[in-house]
């Protein structure tokens, strides 16, 4: 008589077999040596080319360094990282444009101060919140803004020129990069500690406003160094003062304003990588590694003072925790000096 196969015995058999496969699965995992994470390529997080917004026109200080981390990123990542200046208001364009981008690490923008601090104190209408919609990567770089006059104007220092505003209220004018900028608050706080009026010309910005200031359609310039100094070694603009808290290594000859009468006077510029919010965190990471890696080569810190750029750098905490410093540093300046975009 021919016995039936029982299934539950093929059923335990089976189950035996699959627990010997788990045990053995696991053995296996127990030798292996631990892995790292898995490559941002094989993550998904690599893009294939990279935009790079850069929010100051060509011959800016922004689309200077910009250019030059832009050629280094693109050897390091090994994908197209594709510089894009977008310098309308002031810089904010080209943030917002940031801000409001897909937060798959394809775009990452290069910024300043204008844009991520002044701007929301002083425009009730900001079409982005950077804040909240922006990711800081890493501080590039810092510089003193300059004070310069068109070389005609009857001025040889900084205290001729404050006592030839005085006596001339509301005839000259300087001009800047733009509304909102460094430059412009720091030429609003010179203003209202010196008791002056001068009117303000804002440019779309440093170099339209650096040219202006040569030929003489306004009579003096804050801005910081990249686009002034040709102009000055020309002989076309005369630099009076730095507003940095000690004197610039690369004009070691000018005082700067605190030491000309006004003390504690500081109003640096400064620029930065950020990317929209939400962008993978190993993203910001690795750009932040690469970016540091960069701006610390031997020849890279040259290039940059020679712009009237000391190099930063740093960590994404600390560049976060330096905006959140500028905002608290800022807001009492503008409230007291009233100014406004809108």
């Amino acid at each position: 008589m021919t016995t039936m196969p029982d299934p539950r015995h093929d059923a335990r058999r089976e189950s035996c077999r699959e627990s010997r496969r788990q045990w053995l699965r696991a053995l296996a995992a127990a030798w292996l040596p631990v892995a790292g994470p898995a490559p941002l390529r094989a993550q998904g997080s690599l893009p294939g080319a990279l935009r790079l917004v850069l929010t100051a026109p060509p011959g800016s200080s922004i689309d200077l360094l910009g250019r030059m981390v832009a050629e280094r990123l693109r050897e390091r990542l090994g994908v197209p990282v594709v510089p894009d200046n977008r310098p309308a208001a002031g810089g904010t364009a080209g943030t917002g444009e940031v801000a409001r981008a897909a937060a798959d690490g394809a775009t990452i923008g290069l910024s300043f101060t204008g844009p991520l601090v002044l701007a929301p104190m002083l425009q009730s209408r900001l079409p982005y919140d950077p804040e909240r919609q922006l990711a800081p990567i890493v501080l590039l770089g810092t510089a003193p803004n300059l004070l310069a006059v068109n070389a005609s104007l009857p001025v040889a220092s900084f205290r001729e020129f404050i006592d030839h505003v005085r006596a001339r209220p509301g005839r000259l004018n300087y001009s800047s990069s733009g509304n909102g900028s460094s430059a412009h608050l720091a030429m609003e706080l010179l203003k209202a500690q010196a008791g002056l009026f001068i009117v303000h010309v804002p440019y779309n910005g440093a170099p339209p406003a650096a040219q202006a200031a040569a030929a003489g359609d306004v009579d003096a310039i804050m801005a910081n160094p990249t686009a002034l100094l040709p102009l000055i070694k020309a002989g076309r603009l005369r630099a009076l003062a730095t507003t940095g808290r000690g004197r610039w290594a690369g004009m070691s000859e000018l005082p700067t304003v605190a030491e000309s009468g006004f003390a504690g006077f500081e109003a640096l510029a400064w620029n930065g990588f950020v990317a929209p919010a939400g962008t993978p965190r190993e993203w910001l990471e690795r750009l932040n590694r690469e970016i540091n890696a960069i701006v610390s080569a031997p020849d890279f810190k040259p290039r940059a003072e020679a712009a009237g750029w000391d190099v930063a750098g740093g960590s994404i905490e600390a560049f976060a925790g330096f905006m959140r410093a500028e905002r608290a540093r800022w807001a009492p300046v503008v409230k007291r000096s009233g100014a406004k975009i809108d």
